[in-house]
């Protein structure tokens, strides 16, 4: 199957949502926030938030700002301000961030770097 690589150009107020039931084969590269309801296989890079619904399904690595999980991420996490694992997450992998939030029933399997914003320096995503 041919991967693809899905640059979106947002509105800087809206949210890109993928519905259950969706699957994306490829990466996302956002410049305004993302939502997952459905199921991606690839990395996805945001300016702003990603949102993992409780449907969502990642696998693959995550760039962002803002990271809140309700559902299944396998892959790296690099989260430039905050990240939250959701009672209903089920995660596996590596997490650098400099906030970490997991809320009672969160599943985690990994490890984490836990550094500050301006140490964050290293993964910021390139502002064009």
């Amino acid at each position: 199957m041919k991967k693809t690589n899905m640059a979106v150009m947002a509105d800087p107020g809206a949210t890109n949502q993928l519905r259950s039931g969706t699957t994306i084969n490829g990466n996302i590269d956002s410049e305004g926030d993302v939502r997952i309801e459905g199921t991606v296989k690839g990395n996805i890079k945001v300016k702003g938030k990603v949102i993992i619904g409780n449907t969502g399904k990642v696998t693959g690595d995550i760039t962002c700002a803002f990271c809140d999980i309700s559902g299944t991420v396998t892959g790296k996490l690099n989260i430039d301000k905050s990240l939250t694992l959701k009672s209903s997450a089920v995660y596996n992998g590596e997490i650098t961030t400099p906030k970490l939030i997991i809320e009672p029933g969160a599943v985690f399997n990994g490890s984490c770097k836990m550094n500050n914003e301006a140490d964050a320096e290293g993964f910021k995503i390139d502002k064009k």
